[in-house]
């Protein structure tokens, strides 16, 4: 399994976080909470971490990643009552158009819920007009 050991260690915070917290907070509440588990893992963590979306030199959008962990994998947090599928849709679809082939979709909803998605860069189609990541370039657009 592809960062295993960090995802292992991302789940054991998201459960941290729910366990104390529980159910009913805003999406940002969460998000801080991780990112102070996250840290005290020494884990790097960057939390909306800008991704521009190149379209040759050109951006044609820009997202937010709710936290990029290790330059390795992106956290999509929800705080809905259940996981939807365009939910993972939104979680995919940066997968797509990144570099980052792992994310993770943690749901702080009525129950704690994730889900994991792999895409492998090699089977990406979009490899000409990827999101940017470099944070030079994000600060230069």
């Amino acid at each position: 399994m592809k960062y295993k050991e960090v995802s292992e260690k991302i789940i054991q915070a998201f459960y941290t976080v729910y366990n104390t917290l529980g159910y009913g907070f805003l999406e940002k509440v969460y998000e801080n909470a991780l990112m102070i588990e996250l840290n005290k893992m020494g884990l790097d963590c960057k939390n909306q971490f800008p991704i521009n979306v190149m379209y040759g030199n050109e951006i044609v959008g820009e997202y937010y990643a709710d936290i990029l962990v290790e330059d390795k994998i992106i956290l999509e947090l929800k705080a809905i009552k259940t996981i939807k599928k365009q939910k993972e849709a939104q979680l995919l679809a940066y997968l797509t158009a990144t570099n980052i082939e792992v994310g993770l979709l943690l749901n702080f909803g009525e129950k704690p819920e994730f889900i994991r998605k792999i895409f492998d860069n090699e089977y990406k189609k979009y490899k000409d007009s990827q999101i940017s990541t470099d944070e030079t370039d994000n600060k230069n657009n």
